[in-house]
């Protein structure tokens, strides 16, 4: 009987080899990083205590501060930025962060300061900094990280015509018109920061101490009058 031929063997090229190799290693450290990650956030009895009581002391800070005379502001219009707070605040500072559209870290409104804005500062300062955005602020908030609200959606100001549509009835036809009214406290500010999201800036490199000490006592948070626009200089 004739001896078989052997058959030769399959050849893989060199660089099917190194992708197959490169997504084995991405695979490991992918199954890595969620064990990981699920031992993490297990969360054991001391943790939620800890957390319960750094609520409670937030909340009954807030009651002091309450009951102190409300801050004095000298401007027209201001910028709140959040700074802090996550695990550590009690649910009523959360809503009031809320309020005043502070839902995530480092977001920002433009606002006009009235006793009730100003009652709701006293209320969260510790994760706050504000102060007095001047002309050259607003306009590169407003080309660098505006975005208007359209169903619901984000839309990037990319189009005078998105204005228009929007605002045009109030005579706001293009982003100058949004920066005057904002700038002014024009009389169709309200509308023009409705029309818009939050700004979302970007964490500074620089500027932030992580504090809750009082930006005059030397931290980071509460009024920082004319230089928030040097903290806004390193965030957009």
């Amino acid at each position: 009987m004739a001896e078989e031929n052997p058959k030769p063997l399959n050849y893989i090229p060199e660089v099917i080899l190194k992708k197959r190799k490169s997504r084995e290693a991405w695979a490991l450290r992918k199954k890595e990083q969620f064990q990981h990650k699920n031992f993490q956030s297990i969360k054991k009895p001391e943790d939620f205590i800890h957390e319960y009581r750094n609520q409670e002391v937030d909340l009954i800070r807030m009651k002091r501060r309450v009951k102190r005379k409300l801050p004095q502001v000298h401007s027209n219009v201001l910028i709140i930025i959040r700074i802090q707070g996550k695990k550590d605040m009690h649910p009523k500072t959360r809503k009031v962060l809320y309020s005043l559209g502070l839902r995530s870290m480092f977001s920002a409104v433009l606002v006009k300061p009235s006793e009730g804005i100003m009652a709701k500062l006293q209320r969260v300062e510790p994760y706050v900094t504000y102060g007095y955005p001047n002309l050259k602020s607003i306009k590169e908030l407003i080309y660098k990280k505006g975005l208007a609200r359209m169903d619901g959606r984000k839309v990037p100001l990319t189009d005078n015509s998105i204005i228009e549509q929007e605002l045009g009835k109030f005579g706001v036809v293009c982003i100058e018109d949004m920066v005057h009214q904002l700038y002014n406290a024009g009389p169709h500010f309200k509308e023009v920061v409705r029309f818009m999201w939050p700004f979302v800036l970007n964490k500074p490199a620089e500027g932030l101490k992580g504090s809750k000490t009082l930006f005059k006592e030397g931290g980071d948070t509460g009024n920082r009058e004319d230089l928030i626009n040097e903290l806004i200089d390193k965030m957009n």
